[in-house]
This record gives structure tokens, sequence and C-alpha cells, in this order.
């Protein structure tokens, strides 16, 4: 039976709950006996937008706001039986998108 290998891509709009949220999964999984690689950080996507600030007096000037979503990747190399297990109990804090691939 070929090793299965599992990927755990975490996205988040603030970075400490993101690497908090990464260490809790790289933890539990070690607990297990899994073999990791991770986490990695990716590049940091950023939205910016520009809006007017008011639309009769103003109009040459606006404001710049921006948005940044921050990614972390962690590989499972080798599983275990727990390991599946104890990725479904954990508890990950709010704001933070958890995406799983086997």
């Amino acid at each position: 039976m070929p090793k299965q290998k599992i990927r755990i891509r975490l996205k988040s709009y603030d970075h400490r709950i993101l690497d908090q949220a990464a260490v809790q999964i790289a933890e539990a999984l070690e607990a297990t006996g899994a073999v990791i690689s991770g986490p990695i950080p990716l590049p940091t996507h950023i939205q910016r937008f520009s809006v007017i600030r008011s639309t009769f007096i103003d109009k040459d000037s606006q404001e710049a706001f921006e948005i940044r979503t921050h990614k972390r990747l962690i590989d499972i190399v080798e599983t275990t039986s727990k390991t599946i297990d104890s990725l479904t109990k954990l508890n990950m804090p709010t704001g933070v998108n958890i995406d799983i691939k086997l």
C-alpha cells in the first residue's frame, strides 16, 4: 500500500493566531507519531483598495485600505492510525481556515 500524504493549508488574517494554530496542529500530530514537515510560511496575499473620501468637495483625496491573508503549509509525510482522529478532535481558534487534502 502506498504511503498516504496529507497536506494541511491554513489561512488567516491575523498571523499570531495562525502561528498558534500551526504549532497546536504540529504538536498534536507529533504526539501521535506522525512525521511532518512544516509549518512552512507561504507568501502573504495583499489586497489593496482605494476609496474616495468625499464625493463632492474632496474628489482628489482618497483613503487606502488593505487586507493581508497569511498562509501556512503543513505536510504529513508518514501517518499513523491515530493521526486523522487527532486532527478531527482539535479545537482551532476562530478566524483560521483549514483545508485538508489527502
